[in-house]
């Protein structure tokens, strides 16, 4: 009755439960949420082409009413699937499909076969061909009982088969487009504004979905826009677009399937420095075959130079937004431009004039800059050329680049089947592989000028992607150096006899420009990245066949430098402070550490799925990094401590059975014996361990085997609790208070943006008197909580605050 009243005053149609399909449909899907939109859409397309499938829309679920559910059912029905988000292992099916069984049962309707399926687990995409599938299957005699679509499960085999190439239901007319951007480069926010002039300047219809890969800025964004003269119900990305957009060169040379997405004789707009012939030769032979035969209409804009020309340095999105407009035809060419002006007033006229001027040059220039490029026609038979890749490492790590981390990478990951993760249900992923990346997504990287150079080593120091290193080498690695190498000579009272040379990544580089500022001998110089690409494998020979000089690692700002960070090319914003900190500590402690991550940006840049940053040392030895909750990190960091405790302490009693044992050799009792008295000594169990394994390797006595089964326990660990202000000040205090309150030998490093950065720059108890934040926009009416002072009320915590900005040292 209350749903009636609402809906006699609004003109809606919400009932406990709402029927949509053929009156006398012998297939019906049961759902409730977004996925329902889907269904209509299939729903509308089947029954044109003459078939007899309905929907059960759940409006209400709680409390479920049998009677309102089987009279909104038609009597026709012969099968139906139920479908859940959700996944109940142990029950004998899901909550929905449990109550639609019993209330058929209840009725008397039970001539009925009924299936569940689930869908959408993960934020899985759920497209109109999962909608297809479910009633295809319900076609058969004996369809699945239980099932799951929108994921290839070949371990269990219970998903659906689905077409890729399924019909297009959305609503006729509906103009569907795609943009590929990069985190920080304006692409979101000029498809947000392009959404909302169309929206507030015609009488069409308007969508927007924004997709992001797990990295922080510098990841991929993809912008999914529909909009058309009739009510859109597509609420899954578009697959296949009447305009895609690429804004990043970058992803034409890594071979992103972008120009696939595009419909047959839709436009392709490709962001770029190259001319026609140098964008054929970084096209992929794939996406040649693709444009040729699909009559796809190929334009280049160089809204790169045009940005720097106008004085915007990096933000090309006005003028990429411009260049749509004048493209897609939406709205007349004339019109949106100066609703792109008015727009642009309205969000920069509070930073001057100057800004808003620009932006409307930027407007004015993107509306005519793009070029349409003639299509070849040998491009419809091009082949693709062999791969020159070959990939180097432990077999574990190359299996999880080549299954996971790369599909992943390139946002196919949802293509993924279920086998590809069965060696990784526990979740342990390999250190290393952010190493394999290679994003290349930096306009300019650094230059090194050998002459300029004073070998401080500043510049690796501050570089938060561990990109730029400083090595030293013998006269045997200098002679099999690549050609294009440089040298000069080592300085120090121990670098004698050595060459020096900085080497850069130019693939993993972010071009933030650290390294150049920092600098003071002038001696780096941001250059175009195509200038340099061929000097990355200056920077691939120095790490992988040039050794650390050991003599040369101390505890200073140069000399911490030439010990490998095993903290490299994370995922963390171009600059990001946060991140050098992290590959610091990694250099003093990085072979012993075990590592307890809050949630949060240090968590995200810190091990984004398969593509770990954190990685080994030339013996193998790396950090152990583990994520908990937000609220509970403290304590499980601590966990982790007790749990190596407990591990070292059963093989001192072992050891000192051996000590104590007869049948031991003397060498095995002096190596157990030395490595008890050295078990709390960082530098001296590492040393007495390789003896003591050695030694244990000889020897068949059950207290040795058991000792060598549990090797990696015998050297004296660093525990560390990572995390940001938002979790030390405030949700995880209660956890960190404990942790420092105990007394135990533990490190905790909190990186104080003093607000919730990984959220969007929210206030928090680490933000300022005054300062103002997100939910304290006239400024934070409180003062700053002093974490370090309540650390030192207790006497015996040890509390450093550290600014590389304000002293290196």
């Amino acid at each position: 009755d209350y749903m009636n009243q609402i809906n006699a005053k609004l003109g809606t149609d919400y009932g406990l439960f709402n029927y949509y399909g053929a009156e006398d449909a012998d297939r019906v899907v049961i759902c409730m949420g977004s996925f329902c939109d889907t269904l209509e859409e299939v729903v509308d397309y089947l029954n044109a082409h003459g078939e007899k499938v309905g929907l059960v829309k759940v409006r209400l679920y709680r409390p479920f009413s049998v009677k309102h559910f089987v009279d909104v059912l038609p009597e026709s029905v012969k099968k139906i699937a139920v479908l859940d988000r959700t996944k109940e292992p142990g029950s004998v099916g899901e909550p929905l499909y449990e109550d639609v069984v019993s209330s058929l049962y209840e009725a008397g309707r039970t001539g009925i076969k009924v299936v569940g399926g689930r869908y959408g687990l993960g934020s899985k995409d759920t497209p109109p061909s999962s909608a297809f599938a479910i009633f295809e299957e319900l076609k058969k005699d004996a369809p699945q009982r239980e099932f799951t679509v929108g994921i290839v499960d070949d371990v269990t085999n219970l998903s659906l088969p689905e077409d890729p190439e399924a019909p297009n239901t959305a609503a006729e007319g509906t103009i569907e487009c795609k943009f590929w951007g990069i985190g920080g480069d304006g692409t979101v926010g000029a498809n947000k504004n392009s959404i909302k002039i169309i929206g507030d300047h015609t009488d069409k219809y308007v969508q927007a979905y924004f997709q992001y890969d797990s990295k922080k800025t510098g990841g991929i964004t993809i912008s999914h826009l529909r909009f058309g003269d009739h009510k859109i119900r597509s609420p899954y990305y578009v697959t296949k677009a009447d305009f895609v957009a690429c804004h990043v060169p970058a992803y034409i040379i890594k071979g992103y399937k972008m120009v696939r997405d595009v419909k047959p004789g839709g436009t392709f707009l490709v962001n770029c420095q190259w001319d026609a012939e140098e964008f054929a030769h970084h096209l992929p032979a794939e996406a040649k075959r693709y444009i040729a035969k699909n009559n796809i209409n190929v334009y280049l804009i160089n809204a790169i130079d045009l940005a720097k020309e106008i004085g915007m340095g990096k933000r090309t999105n006005t003028i990429l937004q411009s260049a749509f407009f004048a493209l897609a035809k939406v709205l007349p060419e004339a019109d949106a431009l100066q609703y792109m002006k008015d727009a642009a007033t309205h969000s920069y006229l509070k930073k001057g004039q100057n800004i808003v001027d620009m932006n409307h040059k930027a407007i004015d220039a993107g509306a005519t800059a793009f070029t349409k490029i003639e299509i070849p026609a040998d491009w419809a038979t091009a082949e693709d050329a062999p791969s020159t890749i070959t990939l180097e490492g432990r077999e574990a790590l190359l299996k999880q680049v080549r299954d996971i981390m790369t599909p992943v990478s390139r946002m196919e990951g949802d293509a993924l089947p279920v086998s590809a993760f069965k060696n990784h249900v526990d979740g342990q992923f390999e250190l290393g592989a952010a190493a394999y990346e290679k994003r290349g997504i930096a306009v300019v990287v650094p230059e090194w000028n050998v002459e300029k150079c004073i070998q401080c080593n500043q510049c690796a120091y501050v570089c938060p992607h561990a990109v730029i290193r400083p090595f030293v080498l013998t006269d045997e690695e200098v002679a099999a150096a690549p050609a294009q190498s440089q040298f000069k000579d080592a300085v120090g009272p121990k670098a004698k006899g050595y060459k020096f040379e900085i080497a850069v990544s130019q693939l993993d580089c972010t071009g933030c420009s650290n390294c150049v500022y920092i600098c003071p001998a002038d001696a780096l110089t941001m250059k175009p990245i195509e200038e340099q690409e061929s000097k990355q494998e200056i920077f691939d020979y120095a790490v992988n066949h040039v050794s650390e000089k050991t003599e040369l690692v101390a505890n200073n700002v140069k000399a911490s430098q030439f010990k490998k960070p095993l903290l490299e090319f994370s995922g963390s914003c171009a600059g990001c402070a946060e991140t050098s900190y992290g590959r610091l500590v990694t250099q003093l402690f990085g072979d012993r550490m075990y590592i307890s991550n809050a949630t949060g940006c240090s968590s995200i840049w810190g091990n984004p799925a398969s593509c770990s940053p954190f990685t080994t040392d030339a013996n193998g030895h790396g950090p152990a990094w583990n994520n908990s909750l937000f609220e509970d990190n403290a304590e499980h960091g601590m966990g982790l401590m007790l749990g190596h405790q407990a591990q070292q302490k059963r093989l001192l009693e072992l050891a000192q059975q051996l000590v104590d044992e007869d049948g031991a050799s003397q060498d095995l009792k002096d190596a157990a014996k030395a490595w008890i008295e050295s078990v709390n000594d960082a530098a001296l169990s590492k040393e007495a361990s390789k003896t003591f394994v050695v030694e244990l390797a000889k020897s068949d006595l059950p207290a040795a085997k058991e000792i060598l089964a549990n090797k990696s326990f015998l050297t004296k660990k660093s525990f560390w609790i990572f995390g940001g202000d938002g979790w030390a000040y405030d949700i995880g205090f209660g956890g960190l208070d404990h942790v420092l309150a105990s007394g135990e030998d533990i490190n905790v490093f909190v990186f104080d943006t003093e607000v919730y950065s990984n959220t969007g720059g929210q206030s928090s108890k680490a933000s300022r008197l005054g300062q103002v934040a997100q939910f304290a926009a006239a400024g934070k009416d409180i003062k700053q909580k002093n974490l370090a002072e309540i650390a030192m009320t207790y006497g015996y915590v040890y509390v450093a605050q550290v600014s590389m900005g304000a002293n290196l040292q």
